[in-house]
């Protein structure tokens, strides 16, 4: 069992920076594939960010440039810094920890926590 808690959203304006933080319980954080999703009202959940448990990553198309993901195995926590941000960045940003063990998928999710990009 994996608990995830997000921290680190807020009002920013537009050009603004924020860094979202993912907090993990459990020891073996890092063979974990980490991301970080999603959610503006009234929209679909969408894929934000990927960091594999060898350090690669990948972005959604709209944020790359702007966001970097990174994770700190020792710390057991994942990092979204967010650059450059645009009201339409503005949703509930959720972290997602998932791996898969002999055919089994482990998913877990954090609470969510809101960024808010407006003047």
């Amino acid at each position: 069992q994996v608990q995830l808690v997000e921290s680190g959203g807020g009002l920013v304006q537009p050009g603004g920076s924020l860094r979202l933080s993912c907090a993990a319980s459990g020891s073996t954080f890092s063979r974990y594939v980490m991301n970080w999703y999603r959610q503006a009202p009234g929209k679909q959940r969408e894929l934000v960010a990927v960091i594999f448990s060898g350090g690669s990553t990948n972005y959604l198309a709209s944020v790359k440039g702007r966001f970097t993901i990174s994770r700190d195995n020792a710390k057991n926590t994942v990092y979204l810094q967010m650059n450059s941000l645009k009201p339409e960045d503005t949703a509930v940003y959720y972290c997602n920890a998932m791996k898969t063990v002999v055919g089994v998928t482990y998913d877990y999710w954090g609470q969510g926590t809101q960024v808010t990009v407006s003047s």
